[in-house]
């Protein structure tokens, strides 16, 4: 192996995580209820950005600590309540939602992350839309 590619997966390992961009950032859900009149649009913060990932190509050539598949989660959240407007008044017209404080690279935790990167756009409206702020 060649000093430079040795220096460079040393430096890899060493300071990977400093080389991460996760962070939170803007984004809008839009939430309709079948019994509601409008969609609402509500702007929050989600955790999105690159973490370094060491590939498992290597696995044989490194420690098991030294491989990591991380993503960009929470840190620190907390949940706000959004009143949907034009429900009948037998429906609950109100949707808590996730708003990014902080973020960190690490394991996907799937009791509150979807770590699995979706294909299809089904972040829509099909009513008339009302924007929460």
């Amino acid at each position: 192996m060649s000093p430079f590619f040795v220096m460079s997966l040393l430096f890899g390992l060493t300071f990977g995580q400093t080389a991460s961009l996760c962070a939170p950032s803007e984004y809008t859900i839009h939430v309709e209820k079948r019994e509601c009149a409008y969609c609402l649009a509500i702007n929050t913060t989600i955790c999105a950005g690159f973490c370094m990932t060491r590939d498992s190509n290597g696995k044989k050539l490194l420690l098991k600590s030294a491989l990591s598949q991380n993503v960009c989660t929470y840190k620190e959240m907390l949940y706000r309540t959004a009143l949907i407007p034009g429900c009948p008044h037998h429906t609950v017209p109100y949707y808590s939602y996730p708003v990014a404080v902080s973020c960190k690279c690490g394991k996907c935790n799937t009791d509150y992350s979807d770590c699995v990167r979706e294909r299809v756009r089904t972040n829509y409206c099909t009513k008339p839309q009302k924007l929460c702020n």
